[in-house]
């Protein structure tokens, strides 16, 4: 009589559970090198994809299979998100609700806690973006700008003559990865004290866009 086939997880090790198997265990494998990825980066090192296997306990043929290059293995590691809000799906009624200011005060302080919490990996995305043979930049485009769009959209109905899309860029500009690596790096600021900097930028220019949506316009003088 044949032997039974040997049991996975409780059932038969027909071909559908063996691939289902196989499956799970690309995904632990490929999870293995991301979380050591985020270990690594956060301890300051900045490793090659085989010092990443090495560390992980991977051999590194496994390892090129899943990350061929540096690049594609810190993009893997960086921080996936599909919000589009950092005010929540129903921001609470009152000054959230309307108050494009206190919103964006919101969005802000929302913003900076997400740099903190993903710091190293997004230090060293900005790294490699910056190298001379970096393709499409790893950092999430627009991501930031269009929270902080969302954070002014109470100002479409209020203030149609301004482009909040242009105003977002500007505020991304002021606050992000990119000013937090300078304030710190080069001023020597300690990150809350750098946080405060780039709140005290963006605010700035929301007000000067308000004030100046809000100056009225000088009615032409006839000539002579």
């Amino acid at each position: 009589m044949a032997a039974e086939p040997p049991l996975t997880d409780g059932e038969p090790a027909t071909e559908p559970a063996l691939a289902r198997e196989r499956v799970h265990q690309k995904a632990r494998t490929r999870q293995a090198l991301v979380d050591t990825l985020r270990r690594l980066l956060a301890d300051g090192d900045d490793p090659s994809v085989a010092e990443v296997a090495a560390a992980a306990g991977v051999s590194r043929t496994t390892a090129y299979r899943y990350f061929p290059d540096q690049l594609s293995l810190l993009q893997a590691a960086l921080p996936e998100t599909g919000l589009t809000s950092l005010l929540g799906a129903e921001p609470p009624e009152g000054t959230l609700d309307t108050d494009p200011l206190a919103r964006l005060e919101v969005a802000l302080e929302r913003h900076f806690a997400f740099i903190s919490q993903w710091e190293p990996q997004l230090r060293a995305a900005l790294r490699v973006s910056l190298a001379p043979q970096a393709g499409q930049p790893l950092l999430r485009g627009g991501r930031a700008v269009q929270w902080y769009a969302d954070a002014l959209a109470p100002l479409a109905a209020d203030r149609p003559d301004l482009d909040l899309r242009a105003l977002a860029v500007r505020i991304r500009a002021a606050a992000g990865i990119e000013p937090f690596v300078w304030l710190t790096g080069v001023e020597r600021l300690d990150a809350d004290a750098a946080f405060q900097v780039m709140r005290d930028n963006a605010l700035a220019i929301a007000h000067r866009a308000l004030e100046s949506a809000s100056e009225p316009t000088a009615e032409p003088t006839a000539g002579y």
